[in-house]
């Protein structure tokens, strides 16, 4: 099915687009969102508040952008509200709770990641959140500046700019220790 037919579909609250819409993109954002927040169990949380918003917000949908930029626009905005959430509700700052997360990373069953990877979420945890998420979008999920300029709403110089600082700092902070 085209995006345009799948969109209408949805729009008119066809629930076998839905499925559809779910099966397509269920897999792509729970390792979007799950690059965010690091916690499986958050992950899936949040996912969840995805697809609720997604589906009583899909009518609204104008098709000013792809509808897969548009969900990751949701995802990413859903995650970063979860974790500005969890820092509050903690008492902590941001960074203290990145701090956390990564320290529950290693006990996490759900995380297959080895020492290198660990090396990498911490140093990720060092770098201010835009250019953590250009770094995860495009070193990650190997998304186009194009794409990642409309979810974040940045122009694509400045992520290119966000993305090399990010690797400079990456390198630095992976190379001294």
């Amino acid at each position: 099915m085209e995006e345009q037919q799948l969109i209408a579909s949805l729009q008119k609250g066809d629930t076998r687009s839905f499925s559809l819409l779910l099966d397509t993109y269920q897999k792509p954002l729970y390792w979007h969102i799950r690059g965010i927040v690091k916690n499986h169990e958050d992950a899936d949380d949040v996912l969840q508040n995805v697809f609720i918003k997604v589906y009583k917000s899909i009518k609204n949908f104008k098709g000013d952008s792809k509808l897969y930029t548009w969900l990751y626009r949701i995802a990413t905005n859903e995650s970063l509200t979860f974790l500005k959430k969890r820092a509050k509700q903690a008492q902590i700052s941001s960074e203290e709770l990145q701090d956390r997360i990564i320290e529950n990373l290693e006990s996490d069953v759900y995380f297959t990641g080895n020492d290198i990877q660990i090396a990498l979420e911490k140093a990720l945890t060092q770098l201010p959140e835009k250019q953590r998420l250009v770094f995860q979008m495009k070193y990650y999920q190997d998304m186009k500046y194009d794409d990642i300029s409309e979810i974040l709403g940045t122009s694509v110089g400045a992520l290119k700019s966000s993305y090399h600082i990010a690797t400079k700092k990456l390198t630095s902070i992976l190379t001294s220790d």
